[in-house]
């Protein structure tokens, strides 16, 4: 019993020797922590100086001819080449014969009926000097004058209605205006340019045989253009007609002036916009080019145009202040692609014009001295 007691205390006695003897190693063993600086960011940040911002809303489109008349032929005939060749990038100046439509049994057909004009005339003179005497020497005038190549003349007034009855009865007023239809007719044999231009479109070739109605070809003006673009509603009462407008072509490398030509007056409902068309000239352009217009539509007051990365949720930004990176609550009364106009910061705030990876507010940092430009 006594030596059960003696084994009992003897194993206590080791456990708390052990105990203390680990507890010892331990705390022997811990190490002193350094305590580490927080570390401070380099910001960059400038005062914010508000203004007069000019909002400008950019729309695109491509550029149509401003005039452009699809060409059609009113005669049938054999196509003849008119000097230059009728093929498409031809150029042409205002007036300048396009194309021919062989029309020598049409001009034939003429000659005949203005002979037959003459003939009618010269056998009613007779009776016409002894029944009106006072009228004879005008239509006396008029056959010496008649010349059978060139268009017909007026034919004279007649002095009394007698006279008129007269010269109606001998068929004389109704060859003259069958003459004057086929006239005009064959003016249709040949096709001249409208205006400056070039074709941009043919549809026939030298020798082929062309009917009435059939189209020849398409014919648009040089130097002229329109751009049709879709503007939001809410800029219908700030556009106005003859408002300048800056358009750029698709890299932004060269720019043209334009002016707002015509609005229409009919808003689409699916998109809220409306047809706005701008008139633009310049040498550079060709029909179809893509371009950008930049339309000057109203200006904020107190305003502030920064890079749309900078905000937070749209409606938030980084400022510094007492060292510390802190949230501000901003407006924003307009967006492009890339900017944004906000207003409701302090003139002479230090804002962030670059963003922080990681920052959030009460963040410490130090305003860069070389950096004064806002990201793009």
């Amino acid at each position: 019993m006594i030596r059960k007691i003696l084994a009992t205390l003897l194993g206590l006695a080791l456990l708390a020797g052990a105990f203390f003897g680990a507890k010892k190693l331990i705390d022997s063993n811990v190490k002193t922590v350094r305590e580490v600086p927080p570390s401070i960011k380099t910001v960059y940040a400038e005062p914010v100086v508000n203004t007069k911002i000019p909002i400008v809303v950019k729309a695109n489109g491509n550029l149509v001819a401003a005039k452009k008349v699809e060409l059609f032929a009113e005669v049938q005939g054999i196509f003849r080449n008119a000097g230059k060749p009728f093929k498409a990038g031809q150029r042409y100046e205002k007036g300048e014969l396009l194309m021919r439509i062989d029309r020598e049994e049409f001009y034939t057909s003429l000659l005949a009926q203005r002979s037959t004009l003459y003939d009618l005339i010269t056998s009613m003179m007779p009776d016409l000097k002894f029944d009106y005497p006072e009228s004879f020497g005008h239509w006396e005038d008029y056959l010496n004058n008649f010349d059978i190549n060139e268009n017909v003349k007026p034919l004279p007034e007649p002095i009394s209605e007698n006279e008129k009855y007269f010269v109606n009865g001998r068929q004389v007023v109704t060859t003259y205006y069958n003459i004057k239809n086929l006239e005009e007719r064959l003016e249709k044999y040949e096709i001249r340019a409208p205006f400056d231009g070039i074709l941009t479109e043919t549809a026939i070739d030298g020798g082929t045989l062309i009917r009435s109605a059939q189209k020849l070809g398409e014919f648009v003006s040089l130097g002229q253009f329109e751009l049709e673009v879709n503007v939001n509603q809410e800029f219908l009462g700030i556009l106005k007609i003859g408002e300048p407008v800056v358009l750029t072509d698709l890299g932004e490398t060269r720019e043209w002036q334009g002016n707002v030509e015509r609005i229409n007056g009919r808003l689409d409902q699916t998109t809220q916009t409306v047809r706005v068309f701008i008139s633009v000239s310049g040498k550079e352009l060709i029909e179809g080019m893509y371009m950008e217009a930049h339309i000057a539509a109203r200006s904020e007051e107190n305003a502030l145009e920064i890079p749309r990365t900078l905000l937070i949720n749209e409606k938030e930004l980084f400022v510094v202040e007492d060292g510390k990176l802190a949230i501000k609550e901003v407006k924003t009364v307009f967006y492009t692609n890339k900017t944004a106009v906000i207003q409701g910061l302090k003139d002479g705030t230090m804002m962030l014009t670059r963003n922080v990876p990681g920052a959030y507010s009460g963040m410490q940092v130090t305003i860069a001295e070389s950096s004064r430009t806002l990201e793009q």
